[in-house]
């Protein structure tokens, strides 16, 4: 054994008299036998194991620290504004205008702003993310699956500011000057000339008055652009899920004379519930958490939508256009960290969720918990 190691394996493992007495013996010349040589060799690596998993748990331990850091500050700061402007009036308050004189800080407009894109974005995303993990992993062959899995993929690397340029520069205009002229003009027309009793009345003038979109920045061009954004989630999540699967559960589904879609319906996607279930709602955090797209998009209008062309502002849209204009320490300043502090226990509820039904429904095997 050289100098060198010897050094170390005395600077670091001196506590050990066992190996201390072999070093001493190497370094004065004395024969060492082969299990002795074992041993320090043995004692050497248990120690660099050990190292490593030193690191490891800090660098686990500081994310944690770091999250309750964070957590603790966002909430200390949110205090203010439920402590002086009472708690349910904030949260239930159906007026935003900070900046007026008094002022007014009630969030339900902006929550249900991210509601509303939020479920319209998923009713859009989720049966698209699924269906496309289940052609991917059980329907593509493998030319097609190694050109369309990179290509998905490759959504998820999109900057979300392209994103909300290409829905506000594209989508916008298209949503406005041509498909609301055939909605809400050319279609009532069509249903008038039929002369039926419902379609000519009810149905013509539904189309009339609410299928006009005054502006495309709204919350259906916010959910076509979040869709983009959430699909590539859902997918790549829920087609690891059905890939993981065991080949037995197939094989065995086709031997007792199912077809590929029976095996499909009845044994993947039950064997992956509990995947396919993280990918959704870590695909709905997605879309709850996601700034530009929302903010240049969705129109910034602080009122409750109640239609699926109306402007709204979601919360992490309130917090970017406003922050920078909030006077530090002011009420409006602790308002905006309330919104964030009511965010931030939407996506850790989702998060508890997702963890639930992973542990849940992980032993899930053709269609029941074992």
């Amino acid at each position: 054994m050289n100098q060198v190691l010897s050094f170390w394996l005395v600077q670091n493992l001196s506590g050990n008299n066992t190996l201390t007495l072999l070093l001493k013996r190497t370094e004065e010349g004395f024969p060492t036998s082969g299990n002795d040589r074992e041993r320090v060799f043995t004692l050497k690596w248990q120690t660099k194991e050990k190292a490593v998993e030193f690191v490891v748990s800090s660098i686990g331990l500081v994310s944690v620290i770091v999250l309750l850091l964070i957590g603790f500050f966002l909430f200390k700061e949110a205090f203010q504004i439920f402590y002086k402007a009472g708690a349910l009036q904030v949260i239930f308050g159906s007026a935003w205008y900070p900046t007026y004189d008094p002022p007014s800080f009630g969030m339900w407009p902006l929550i249900m702003g991210t509601l509303a894109v939020t479920l319209i974005t998923a009713i859009m995303a989720i049966p698209l993310g699924l269906g496309t993990a289940v052609y991917i992993a059980e329907v593509a062959n493998h030319r097609v699956k190694e050109f369309l899995k990179p290509l998905i993929e490759m959504l998820a690397s999109f900057p979300s500011v392209v994103l909300a340029f290409f829905g506000m520069v594209v989508i916008a205009p298209i949503l406005s000057n041509w498909l609301s002229p055939i909605l809400s003009e050319k279609l009532p027309e069509l249903l008038k000339s039929t002369n039926i009793p419902f379609i000519s009345t009810t149905l013509a003038d539904f189309c009339y008055d609410k299928l006009f979109i005054a502006s495309g920045l709204n919350i259906s061009t916010a959910a076509l652009m979040l869709m983009v954004r959430a699909i590539p989630v859902i997918s790549s999540i829920a087609e690891d899920a059905l890939t993981a699967v065991p080949r037995t559960y197939r094989e065995a589904s086709y031997s007792l004379g199912a077809d590929k879609w029976e095996t499909i319906w009845k044994v993947v996607i039950p064997a992956s519930v509990s995947g396919l279930s993280v990918a959704v709602i870590l695909g709905i955090g997605t879309i709850i958490g996601e700034t530009m797209i929302v903010l240049m998009v969705a129109g910034g209008a602080a009122v409750v939508p109640h239609w699926i062309f109306d402007a709204a502002r979601p919360m992490p849209a309130a917090i970017a256009a406003e922050m920078a204009e909030a006077p530090y320490q002011s009420l409006h300043y602790h308002a905006l960290f309330g919104v964030g502090a009511i965010l931030f226990l939407i996506t850790f509820v989702l998060s508890l969720i997702s963890d639930f039904i992973s542990k849940k429904y992980r032993a899930v095997r053709i269609g029941e918990k074992v």
